[in-house]
């Protein structure tokens, strides 16, 4: 619900501020939030600092590029076609990441179902898009 209503907020934001602008709002509330949280919760660790591998940092980057598209599909898509989309190749690479134990996850083996899973949902867009 939450990607949802982010991905068209977001969009609406950047009819007026811009994408970038909008992305860069975005996430600086997102930081001020966490900062907060983390304030008053007090979970993790950041002596642990040095024992991450760094390439993981990627994450933040990635994200500034996930508000940035996720507004551009919706401007150009639509909302439920956009997150559906978002929603589906977001499955389809968590898949290749089981499938493969990238990035130190446990290998979950790829079985027919998943696999009819995945058609089944492909299809369903191509469904969802017909005029």
């Amino acid at each position: 619900m939450l990607i949802s209503l982010q991905s068209v907020f977001n969009t609406r934001l950047s009819e007026k501020l811009g994408l970038w602008q909008t992305n860069t709002v975005v996430h600086g509330l997102g930081f001020l939030v966490s900062m907060l949280l983390f304030l008053i919760i007090r979970d993790g660790n950041v002596s642990k600092w040095n024992e991450i591998d760094k390439v993981y940092l990627l994450g933040g980057v990635f994200g500034a590029f996930v508000v940035y598209t996720v507004m551009q599909g919706i401007t150009k898509l639509g909302p439920a076609y956009a997150v559906t989309l978002l929603l589906v190749s977001q499955l389809i690479v968590a898949l290749i990441i089981d499938t493969y134990g990238l990035f130190g996850t446990e290998k979950v083996a790829f079985t027919a179902n998943k696999g009819i899973g995945i058609a089944i949902m492909i299809i369903g867009i191509l469904v969802f898009k017909l005029k």
